[in-house]
């Protein structure tokens, strides 16, 4: 689908008419994804067939091991079983009538992805843990529902494929696409409420609970938010299918991924002699005769990711699989437990080890290694490659210093999982005008931690995970384009948290990059050697 034809379909209705999966499959048969609700059955609720759903996995052993529940090993699950669970960082609904009325009628909508998109992606992820592909996670602090529109979107999408061909070109290995789009607009807060001029207000936790306007009426949250992210998430992920698999993320196309704001940058410079590498390189494919509209070449895989925070919503939005029998939170392809609600015995926990998306845990410099072995246990207890990817995030000085002890303590278990550095959380600052930013070089000085970690304990440096926009807006400091304190004011557009700007991403991508290359280099050498 052309780009100007996509950016017209922006309906919540126009996704399950679309002719493409996100994930692009050869053949796809159809599936059955029934309602989970397990409590009240209700004569209404008719199953939902999902056409052009991903292939069950290839491999028959893997199936048979997946068909039991991730929970097993901890215990029965019950899917309002987080309700008997301690529950952090939830809102509390004024009108509960509203909400339980909302919540059924989430029920009743058909899912955003398909498990079987989720269970490719688990595969991805298992070779990521290997060493044999990178995974490469970025978008929106927190999705808004003033700034959605087409451009946005086509924006970042372009931004992460031209740094997943600055990834790939480096490392020589495929590189996994996973956007934080079509659902994170959920955020944790360290304090629940805020105080402006002697006047304290419920803290904004999200354009799906309440608003960022500083008025008591805002604050309160609305459950009908809920139905109109949902309605924004499925428009985000029909123009990504087609974006994905409808030509514009075609290899040929290369050259013209370019933003217009950053084509005369330093970094926008070389990602245009890299492109014109990558072209020559397809023009001889071209000239020998090999193909070039396999779909590798024509279309790539995205997937999305978001916090799982908000639980009355993920759990209106899971389903039960009928060809492997699990539950999938079909709200996202990933979704990952957050710093302060991963709690081993908390509501978040007991939900996610139940259903079967791969799962990411946000680990700071205050995590166990203990701890950390004892909930990856929980959520993979047949420790399944690809499952569970651990999301670092704790400044390159911790980094340093905590990092080795978790990788020690995860490799003594013999368990199987996915490193990711997330340099971003880490590094935020108070700049003298008030408004939260992020040096680039602190975020550089942390990626750079998590590498030389790594190679010196011998383990494999998975991915990363970045809060980035396509926008050129002014939010991080630092980069070679320099964006200062005095600049933040002129494009700081961010509902919540500082991000990488096109540019600042595409830097560090190339930064990254050349990591990989230094790391692939030195296998080579290694296996030329016998060793």
């Amino acid at each position: 689908m052309a780009l100007s034809n996509a950016s017209s379909t922006l309906s919540s209705k126009s996704l399950y008419a679309n002719s493409h999966a996100l994930v692009s499959k050869p053949h796809q048969p159809n599936f059955s994804l029934h309602p989970a609700n397990t409590t009240k059955p209700r004569s209404l609720v008719q199953p939902i067939t999902a056409v052009h759903a991903a292939q069950p996995a290839k491999n028959s052993a893997a199936v048979k091991e997946s068909s039991s529940s991730p929970a097993k090993a901890s215990g029965k699950w019950a899917l309002e079983g987080w309700k008997t669970k301690k529950a952090l960082q939830l809102p509390e609904y004024p009108d509960k009538a509203q909400l339980e009325t909302v919540l059924k009628t989430l029920e009743d909508f058909p899912p955003l992805v398909f498990a079987g998109e989720a269970r490719s992606l688990e595969e991805r992820l298992a070779e990521a843990a290997m060493g044999n592909a990178f995974l490469l996670q970025g978008g929106d602090c927190a999705e808004s529902f003033k700034e959605f529109n087409a451009n946005n979107i086509r924006d970042t999408f372009r931004v992460l494929l031209q740094m997943g061909v600055v990834l790939m070109f480096g490392g020589q290995m495929p590189i996994i696409k996973v956007g934080r789009m079509a659902g994170q607009f959920a955020k944790p807060r360290s304090d629940p409420f805020e105080v402006k001029n002697g006047v304290k207000l419920p803290s904004y936790k999200g354009d799906n609970i309440n608003g960022d306007a500083f008025d008591e009426k805002s604050r309160v949250p609305d459950p009908e938010r809920l139905i109109r992210a949902y309605c924004q998430s499925a428009a985000t992920l029909n123009l990504l299918r087609s974006f994905a698999t409808g030509g514009y993320a075609a290899m040929q196309r290369v050259t013209q991924w370019n933003l217009d704001f950053a084509e005369h940058s330093e970094q926008g410079d070389r990602y245009q002699e890299l492109a014109h590498r990558v072209d020559e390189a397809l023009g001889f494919m071209a000239a020998a005769g090999l193909t070039l509209d396999h779909p590798a070449m024509t279309s790539t895989e995205f997937w999305t990711s978001h916090e799982c925070l908000l639980l009355p919503y993920e759990q209106a939005l899971t389903r039960r699989d009928s060809t492997s029998g699990q539950y999938y939170d079909c709200s996202a392809h990933m979704l990952w437990v957050g710093e302060r609600t991963r709690q081993l015995d908390g509501a978040h926990v007991e939900f996610l080890r139940g259903i079967a998306n791969p799962l990411g845990i946000k680990v700071s410099d205050k995590m166990d290694p203990n701890e950390l072995v004892k909930l990856v246990e929980i959520f993979n207890p047949h420790n399944k490659a690809g499952r569970i990817t651990i999301i670092c995030r704790m400044g390159a000085e911790n980094m340093r210093v905590k990092l080795p002890h978790l990788i020690r303590a995860v490799r003594r278990e013999g368990q199987i999982v996915t490193w990711v550095c997330d340099p971003m959380h880490g590094n935020t600052i108070k700049a003298p005008c008030g408004l939260k930013t992020r040096p680039f070089d602190a975020i550089l000085a942390e990626v750079r931690a998590f590498f030389d970690v790594h190679e010196q304990e011998g383990s494999h440096p998975g991915g990363i995970h970045l809060e980035m926009t396509g926008q050129n807006v002014t939010e991080c400091i630092g980069g070679s384009r320099t964006v200062t304190f005095d600049d933040l004011s002129s494009r700081y557009h961010t509902h919540c948290d500082p991000r990488l700007n096109a540019s600042q991403s595409l830097e560090l991508a190339f930064i990254i990059a050349e990591r990989l290359r230094k790391k692939r280099l030195g296998t080579q050498r290694l296996h030329s050697l016998g060793l």
